[in-house]
């Protein structure tokens, strides 16, 4: 896998990246120092895989760009990475 320096994906990379849970874990904890950091590393990080995925579905770059954009409001917005966490 092609990545930076800082290990993240380049933004050209369509493959999905091994999730790396202790970032999840860090995302699920919104008193943390970390948690926001923490959840962009992981909206960073799968953004342009979803968005090339959507993109092989047919849809095109607006609208891809527009689908991804809202899966992540909505993943925001419903708080989805907390299903992904333990109970604390």
């Amino acid at each position: 896998m092609t990545s930076t320096s800082k290990g993240a994906p380049k933004a050209a990379d369509p493959r999905f990246v091994s999730t790396h849970w202790t970032v999840v874990l860090s995302a699920c904890a919104p008193g943390s120092p970390h948690a926001a950091a923490a959840l962009e590393s992981l909206c960073r990080a799968y953004w342009y895989p979803l968005y090339a995925y959507v993109r092989r579905r047919g849809h095109t770059t607006a609208d891809a760009q527009d689908l991804t954009q809202e899966f992540f409001a909505q993943l925001l917005e419903h708080n989805w990475i907390a299903r992904g966490c333990p109970p604390m």
